[in-house]
Parts: structure tokens; sequence; C-alpha cells
């Protein structure tokens, strides 16, 4: 999808977690409805209208390559994927940079619960590159996100650990434009074997 200016929101799937609390099993390749997550996630972000979609890789990244059908995606290695989200988010926005797109909304591999129609109305808030949009579940913000290109150095800075864009978003709370999705999409995290049970055979 592109903007007035002609530029296309690019997708930016964080998938490099190691599933610590899953035996080490990497989130990348839990299987839902048959085919590996990271295979849904980028679905979702396809059919929302990203035509270009970075995924960022860490824990087995070759396992994922191998098991996973990831054609027409980039592929973005992390290799300091265990120092938590921050990281991967850092090397998906340095991915995109030079690419041309205006804004990339972001989505975590690990939120199936999300598809296509909550992550289409966050993308259809895109305004142009200085946008900030969450989706809001009741009204609490929640993932994905989409950050327009012109703030992609500032939630690089402020991304470390585990927060991923979070003190960003803290700190530029007044400017979000938050996107109503709890009727279309279930915000759950898969972190714990408890959990997968919410995947699908």
């Amino acid at each position: 999808m592109t903007d007035h200016h002609g530029l296309p929101v690019a997708g930016l799937l964080l998938a490099a977690g190691g599933g610590r609390r899953l035996g080490g099993r990497p989130k990348a390749l839990l299987r839902h409805r048959g085919r590996p997550l990271v295979e849904h996630a980028v679905r979702v972000l396809r059919t929302a209208g990203c035509d270009r979609v970075h995924v960022v890789l860490g824990a087995r990244a070759a396992a994922v390559r191998e098991q996973a059908r990831l054609d027409g995606c980039v592929l973005v290695d992390n290799p300091a994927w265990e120092r938590g989200m921050g990281s991967s988010l850092r090397a998906g926005l340095a991915s995109l940079d030079g690419t041309g797109a205006g804004a990339a909304l972001v989505l975590l591999v690990d939120q199936p619960g999300i598809g296509p129609e909550a992550a289409g109305r966050v993308l259809g808030a895109y305004t142009g590159t200085g946008s900030l949009v969450s989706a809001a579940y009741d009204g609490v913000r929640g993932h994905p996100v989409l950050f327009g290109s012109e703030r992609w150095a500032g939630v690089a800075a402020s991304a470390t650990g585990d927060r991923g864009a979070r003190a960003y978003l803290q700190e530029h709370a007044g400017e979000i434009t938050l996107v109503e999705v709890g009727d279309v999409a279930r915000a759950y995290d898969i972190d714990t074997e408890a959990d997968l049970g919410l995947l699908e055979e």
C-alpha cells in the first residue's frame, strides 16, 4: 500500500525469539494450522497490504530458513537476538533504511491471534513518514505498531533489552493514533508451554 507521496509501507516481522520458556524452541517454528508460525505472520502482513516484508531471524535462524517458506521476504539475521526484542527491532529498522519505505508495520511472530484485519486497520491509519500508529485492545495499546520512517532513528535509539519500542511509545504517547482492533483480534503471546494450547493444529 502506498500513501499520497507514493511511499510504500513495509512489513517488519520480529521472529528472532528463542522461546526460553518453551524449552528453547524458536517461536518462528512453532506450528499453527500445519505450518510454522513465521509463515502465518508473513501472510498477515502481506494480506494487510505490505508488499515488502522484512523478517528478523535469530534463534536457530538456519533451521527457520530451511523449514519455513519465506519466498520473497528479506531475511535479516540478528546475531544479538539474545539481548532481547530491542536488538531485533534495531536490526529490522536498519535493514529498511534506503528501501524507500515510508513506514514500517511491526508485528511479533508469537501473536497468532492478530490477523490481517487488525494489521490492515493499523496500516490504514498511515498518513505519511511522520506517522505513529498503534493497535488498541479496548483502548489499551498493543501490536501491531506502525512507525513512519522519520521516527525510525528515534525508535532504534531507545530500543534496548526486551522493551522494544515501549520507551519511545511512552515518550510520544500524545502523538500516537490508536486504532481499536479488539473486536477482530486477540493479543495473547505464545510464551509458555500452557500457551501452546492457543495454537491450532
